[in-house]
């Protein structure tokens, strides 16, 4: 085993888009674990849009980064040497060991993963947190009706892609958003989207009305912005908006300005903030039917993996570009058993 620590630290607030020269590094001993603590290797490190606001220190996360500090975030990593009675050494476990190959732990909020049940880079995907958001948003937000269309935007990351293929299982006709021909034909054929839509290619309005010619009925947002108030053009009556996250605002200093809201008005709409953690009690239950999903082959996801911890800023920042196809994870370490 290394001696040393590898870590990844934030440096500095960006400005825009984030640069890997708003990351540092540094090597640090490997911590000690006492008692009821375990230590982990890192396995696995999950990239998500949300650290950018983070690292603006943005008041909607309790997380806070000072310069110095070892970057935030998911992982799934290993137990190496334990004084706690609830995890033994090779246990595979879901974690926040942020940027960093060891970390200390006293397992609160750990979950203890079973690569038998799915691959074990899912618990940071479709099994984890973003998958909880797209199974929240439709199951117990949007409540689409078998026949209606459901509009999913940034349909080919873990959120989207759970959102579209949950609505789908319910019986709605669904259509994506995408941001290529090639994630576009992804979504068709391997999602089982009934269309999607590149919103590069076109005016996106018009082709949203093309896709959805009786209007869309619900709508999972994922970027906000333009893409957003193309699709409020497009509203059938009654139609349900839920609001994820707004990529598209995430690296601008100031927010946007917000799409013109007649048309929801005009539709009767009704507009839901989801924010995953108030649907923390739901876990289980999406890990249970997923999973079964995905043993079945009735589920498909696609995973963005960069190798090595020294490339995850520069990951991080291809993903913020929109450069990622599918869950951006960093592989740290080989999933030794």
């Amino acid at each position: 085993m290394p001696v040393t620590n590898h870590r990844i630290t934030f440096a500095r607030s960006p400005r825009g888009l984030p640069t890997p020269a708003d990351f540092g590094a540094d090597e640090t001993p490997i911590p000690v674990p006492g008692p009821g603590q375990f230590l982990s290797r890192t396995v696995y490190l999950s990239l998500d849009p949300y650290y950018r606001n983070v690292m603006k220190n943005s008041p909607i996360y309790a997380e806070r980064l000072a310069p110095g500090d070892v970057m935030i975030g998911e992982t799934v990593a290993q137990v190496i040497e334990s004084h706690h009675p609830g995890f033994a050494v090779g246990d595979f476990v879901a974690v926040r060991n942020g940027w960093q190959q060891f970390a200390l732990s006293t397992g609160e909020g750990v979950r203890r993963l079973d690569a038998a049940v799915a691959p074990l880079s899912t618990a940071l995907g479709v099994l984890g947190m973003p998958g909880l958001t797209g199974w929240a948003g439709m199951v117990h937000l949007a409540e689409p009706l078998p026949g209606q269309t459901a509009v999913v935007s940034a349909c080919t990351g873990p959120v989207g892609s759970t959102a579209g293929q949950v609505a789908r299982q319910m019986g709605a006709r669904v259509v994506g958003i995408a941001g290529s021909a090639e994630k576009c034909d992804y979504a068709v054929r391997d999602l089982g989207f009934a269309a999607c839509v590149n919103y590069k290619d076109g005016d996106l309005a018009a082709n949203l009305k093309d896709a959805c010619p009786r209007g869309i009925d619900v709508y999972f947002d994922n970027v906000g912005g333009e893409t957003l108030a193309a699709v409020f053009r497009n509203l059938a009556l009654g139609a349900r908006v839920v609001l994820c996250g707004m990529i598209e605002a995430y690296s601008l200093d100031q927010p946007p300005p917000g799409p013109f809201l007649g048309p929801v008005v005009g539709a009767r709409a009704s507009l839901k903030g989801l924010v995953v953690y108030d649907h923390l009690h739901h876990f289980a239950e999406m890990n249970r039917v997923v999973s079964g999903w995905i043993r079945e082959g009735s589920f498909r996801y696609r995973e963005d993996v960069t190798e090595g911890l020294a490339s995850a800023p520069e990951a991080f920042c291809r993903l913020m570009r929109g450069g990622n196809f599918g869950k951006a994870l960093v592989k740290v370490a080989p999933e030794t058993r």
